[in-house]
């Protein structure tokens, strides 16, 4: 399989500041046998690396080494969902060596870059990753609370339960009329998996006015960054319609990103 890192132009949004040290590794980074140099910008708090068979979540910015931005989603505002072995192999191999939450610079040589493609960017490149999650290809395993909700589940008026697996960042929420970007796994209490954003290596966006009523209020309990398990019953999913998956459903869902509608006048 050809390897490949998608690239789209960052229309209409400002360039990221090129690096002090975008014309060549300094002194102190590291170096692969392959020729990939790399330096930690910040280190992670996860455990294990990202192995190369893995689905991550990224923000990164790119360069060429006279400091030209090519390519960006921390311009376009969103994070990119990208499977380990389909990426350009510097960008395979880089990505190995990280852990959830760190942030490192590439020098990724020609060789392991684009080796001279019509339209692509030529020479050596530099990237600066922040891997913000790692997918392990499969949907998440199923809660061991799948059955019911647990005696420290939040439980709204209309019967909603949720609980916090990971706190997020910030004190906006989404609001009914949002776009939001998300990564989830759903299940029945019986523990079948009816659906998940994993698998496609990419995160869902959608608006919470064209979803099931349950996510449209749960994501408003939200903040970015949060994963939250919540408890929804029938009647705020989908009330026993034909082909739909039935009685209360379950659902981890992690808010990537959301963009609030302004309102006229305001």
């Amino acid at each position: 399989m050809a390897a490949w890192l998608v690239m789209a132009a960052a229309v209409g949004a400002e360039d990221v500041p090129a690096p002090p040290d975008v014309a060549a590794p300094p002194a102190d980074a590291e170096v692969t046998a392959s020729g990939l140099a790399t330096k930690v910008l910040r280190p992670g708090d996860g455990d294990e690396p990202v192995g190369a068979q893995d689905i991550v979540l990224v923000h990164y910015t790119g360069w060429t080494t006279d400091g030209k931005m090519f390519d960006s989603s921390v311009a376009r505002g969103e994070p990119a969902g990208l499977p380990v072995d389909r990426l350009i192999p510097g960008w395979s191999e880089g990505l190995q060596l990280m852990v959830e939450g760190e942030k490192r610079r590439m020098w990724i040589p020609e060789k392991l870059a684009y080796r001279g493609a019509k339209g692509r960017p030529k020479g050596m490149l530099v990237f600066d990753v922040e891997l913000l999650e790692i997918n392990r290809r499969t949907p998440w395993p199923v809660p061991p609370d799948v059955a019911a909700p647990p005696a420290d589940a939040e439980v709204s008026k209309s019967g909603l339960a949720s609980k916090v697996l990971r706190p997020g960042s910030g004190s906006e929420h989404p609001r009914p009329t949002s776009r939001v970007t998300v990564i989830y796994t759903g299940w029945t209490t019986g523990g079948k998996m009816i659906d998940s954003s994993i698998p496609s290596g990419h995160p869902a966006t959608f608006s919470l006015g064209e979803v099931i009523k349950g996510w449209t209020e749960g994501l408003q309990l939200m903040v970015k960054g949060e994963r939250r398990r919540f408890w929804i019953p029938a009647k705020l999913a989908y009330k026993g319609q034909k082909g739909k998956p039935k009685g209360m459903l379950v659902f981890d869902i992690e808010l990537v990103g959301f963009q609030n509608e302004s309102i006229l006048g305001h």
